[in-house]
């Protein structure tokens, strides 16, 4: 029977997968392994990364973009170790990938050997499924299981290769049988389910949608169902795109990034029909009173962020589409009116400075030409910082466009490595990387990635000279001084040109709307230095539309209350100041320090 290498058999089940490419950067313990990447060069992609990290965020944000699992790897010692952000942002949430760690030879492990570490004690934390095998023989059924594991499981699976595996001859006998695995088939909910969750939204006077990531293919039958039961839609982070953000009933994201109309509602509702949703915030949502009916395939997540009324395991379009078929229309509710204007006042007011000639410019100006020129099927690989907060808040969502962030694990830096994957990916499609120049500091070395395989992006930086996000939980938060945040101002646009991309400094909307035609035209990367306002987006977690200097600060003047709307469309009393279903809290004269919301409230 023919002989191959056990690197190439590996490859041989990546390439039977359907798997054509992997991401990257060589080291002396991979040899073995970067032969195979040799051999297979006609089928499967080398993209060779800058750094082992942006090599895993890429993986994981493959699953994110395309659903397909995507595969990196790092060299013994220090570049298994750099592997460790993008396993955990993959496993945070909850994205198949698959990384390969090389490992010292078999001879020279456990002997204090160079650059060697137990590394399958260290993976076993990052990932759902960690092995090292034995004999060279395993490593194509391993890989195979590897596979398997991380789409099973949802998560990162780690294969650690051994020097010399990679290298010895074994049989040519090993093939995958990809093909007998059926698409999910989740179940439809149960009669009694259907009954019970049709009577609370029946009973309920202020019934609204929560949901999240696990209803992203639900987005018809949540537009419907917020139509027929007249009910508030409100998503985590993550579940920003699955309704485009226009549609009417749609209020935005809770928490402190998202806008003020979906902060303000979720304290006044009776009902949250909870799809999909794991946001770890949410246990600070919501009055404990309401009652909940949650849609999950994942009967783990039932009561786990707030008690629950009526479970249904079943999936998240199927168990709407049985609600919907089986209730009553119901008439508009004073929150759901009240919810549609503050949302419309909202919305009016971002957009009263959309030509706002402030200057450092304003995110207003900026992310409209942003909606104006992004393609219909642009993909936006978004990065950590309060660039999450103008996205969620200011991109508008629709037709075939995507978009991926870190999600739970907030690695900052996250931008580059997605847009690596969107461009090679969707190489058709527009990709616009989003970042702060906090987080694009930590990844920009992915330039040079991007020039060298000519890769269609527009790289926006947003330079506000702080760490944004850390420095309004300081002064929002924690009500602490101001410690190590502020950052010094760098011309980008020269470090892109250093790398072999088209730079540019803008200062004003029209600058930028100018450079981004600009990049429409040209061929490969470009990056787009945005020297932006210093001021904090508005703050919902502070909200206090009563106080003169709070309007002043964030110019509010034409923004009201929700109080305002609740009292104009007969909301009741305690449910519109939320004193029924709270405790009386007292406000101390010197605000503690916030330990309890944590960090980033996604």
């Amino acid at each position: 029977m023919t002989k191959i290498n056990g690197s190439d058999a590996m490859f041989q089940v990546l390439y039977d997968w359907g798997i054509d490419h992997v991401y990257g950067f060589p080291g002396g313990s991979f040899d073995s392994t970067m032969n195979a990447i040799h051999n297979w060069k006609d089928k499967i992609k080398f993209i060779e990364v800058r750094h082992e990290e942006a090599g895993s965020l890429a993986a994981s944000a493959e699953y994110k973009l395309t659903g397909k699992v995507g595969v990196c790897f790092g060299s013994a010692g220090p570049g298994a170790a750099h592997l460790f952000n993008g396993l955990y942002d993959a496993k945070f949430d909850k994205t198949p990938m698959v990384a390969i760690v090389a490992n010292v030879p078999s001879s020279r492990q456990d002997i204090d050997f160079f650059q060697a570490f137990d590394e399958d004690k260290w993976f076993l934390d990052a990932s759902v499924w960690c092995r090292q095998p034995n004999t060279p023989e395993q490593l194509p059924i391993l890989m195979d299981e590897a596979i398997r594991q991380a789409y099973e499981r949802k998560g990162p699976a780690v294969l650690i290769v051994s020097k010399d595996f990679g290298w010895d001859k074994i049989e040519d006998n090993f093939r995958v049988n990809k093909d007998v695995h059926p698409e999910p088939n989740y179940a439809a909910p149960t009669k009694t389910s259907v009954e019970e969750a049709v009577k609370l939204l029946k009973e309920a006077k202020n019934p609204v949608v929560y949901y999240g990531n696990g209803a992203k293919h639900a987005g018809a039958e949540l537009k419907e169902f917020a139509e027929k039961f007249k009910t508030p839609l409100l998503s985590s982070y993550l579940g920003k795109g699955v309704v485009e953000d226009d549609f009417p009933a749609y209020m935005g994201t809770i928490g402190r990034i998202g806008p003020k109309a979906a902060n303000e509602i979720q304290g006044h509702t009776d009902l949250v029909v909870w799809v999909g949703n794991n946001s770890p915030f949410s246990v600070l949502w919501f009055p404990k009173d309401a009652k909940v009916i949650q849609i999950d395939t994942n009967s783990a997540m039932f009561g786990k962020r707030h008690s629950v009324d009526v479970a249904m395991l079943a999936d998240s379009k199927k168990a709407l589409r049985a609600l919907i078929d089986a209730g009553e229309e119901r008439t508009e509710s004073p929150l759901y009116k009240a919810s549609i204007a503050d949302r419309e006042n909202w919305d009016a007011w971002q957009a009263s400075f959309k030509d706002s000639k402030e200057s450092p410019v304003r995110p207003e100006p900026i992310w409209d030409v942003i909606n104006k020129e992004a393609a219909d099927n642009a993909v936006f690989a978004i990065d950590v910082g309060n660039v999450n907060m103008d996205h969620v808040r200011l991109l508008k969502m629709h037709d075939d466009q995507l978009w991926t962030t870190s999600g739970l694990h907030a690695t900052m830096g996250y931008g580059a490595p997605a847009a690596l994957v969107a461009a090679t990916v969707y190489p058709d499609r527009e990709v616009w990387q989003l970042a702060g120049d906090g987080g694009f500091a930590m990844m920009n070395q992915e330039l040079l990635t991007m020039a060298r395989y000519n890769m269609h992006v527009l790289n926006i930086v947003f330079t506000n000279e702080t760490l944004g996000y850390i420095q309004a939980e300081q002064e929002d938060e924690s009500n602490q001084p101001l410690s190590g945040v502020i950052i010094p101002d760098n011309d980008w646009a020269k470090v892109a040109e250093g790398m072999n991309v088209k730079g540019v400094v803008v200062r004003t909307k029209e600058e930028f709307e100018k450079a981004v035609k600009e990049w429409k035209k040209m061929d490969g990367p470009m990056l787009i230095d945005i020297k932006y306002t210093h001021e904090m987006p508005y703050s919902t977690e502070l909200n206090s539309l009563d106080d003169p200097a709070f309007v002043k600060k964030y110019q509010a003047e034409d923004l009201k209350p929700f109080s305002y709307f609740a009292e104009k469309y007969g909301m009741e009393t305690d449910a519109a100041t939320g004193a029924s279903q709270h405790e009386e809290e007292v406000e101390p004269e010197d605000p503690e320090p916030d330990t309890v919301s944590g960090a980033s409230q996604h």
